[in-house]
């Protein structure tokens, strides 16, 4: 069974910088796109950033190109989110996601296992 395990969330300070991970295990790591996703109270989920399976591609969502880095370790099984220059409007629970597709997939009908989330809290 396939499972993703978010950490590294927190409360920082605008203009900060937070690192999330992501552990999966119960699936073949190596050959998926994973993305990340975010939720603020009360709004939809929305694309962050994804990676194909070999980091050859990479995409982000406008709000956070120029300021977060998304890459993987596939020895470790771990998708990794670098957040600098967090503004308060970052704050929100974010997940990981899998998908079986080649590619850099940005809807999240297209990923089938989901992390449980990690809170970030930007203060201004």
């Amino acid at each position: 069974q396939a499972h993703l395990v978010e950490s590294g969330g927190g409360l920082v300070q605008a203009g900060g910088s937070l690192r999330l991970s992501c552990a999966g295990s119960g699936l073949t790591f190596s050959s998926l796109a994973m993305g990340w996703f975010r939720q603020a109270p009360g709004k939809e989920r929305k694309f962050v950033a994804s990676i194909s399976y070999n980091s050859g591609r990479i995409y982000y969502a406008d709000s956070v190109k120029g300021r977060f880095t998304i890459s993987r370790d596939n020895a470790r099984n771990t998708v990794y989110l670098q957040m600098n220059s967090l503004k308060p409007e970052d704050t929100a629970a974010y997940y990981c996601a899998a998908a079986d597709m080649y590619g850099t997939p940005t809807s999240s009908y297209e990923y089938t296992s989901w992390g449980q989330g990690t809170q970030v809290t930007v203060s201004s």
